[in-house]
């Protein structure tokens, strides 16, 4: 029986290669809604850590992978579901 290939992704912060299961996606549907860890459209990954959820650069970094410009609403709603990460 074939092993199941595990699918990597980059970290959009800290430019580490991981697993696609460990990591938070971050997706931007139809140029409008912007949604974490679901939905189909243009995606970024972060690692579930401190170091990258937290990191200063992280907003113009997720701007500049989305292609898109996004409020302090969903900025806010990011860091709230990221403060219980080690």
């Amino acid at each position: 029986m074939k092993k199941k290939r595990s699918i990597l992704r980059r970290c959009i912060s800290c430019r580490a290669i991981l697993d696609r299961v460990n990591m938070l996606r971050i997706t931007r549907e139809d140029k409008s809604a912007i949604s974490i860890n679901s939905g189909i459209g243009r995606s970024a990954y972060i690692c579930k850590s401190k170091n990258c959820t937290q990191d200063p650069k992280l907003k113009k970094n997720l701007q500049r992978a989305l292609k898109t410009n996004f409020d302090h609403k969903f900025y806010e709603v990011f860091i709230i579901e990221t403060q219980n990460y080690k």
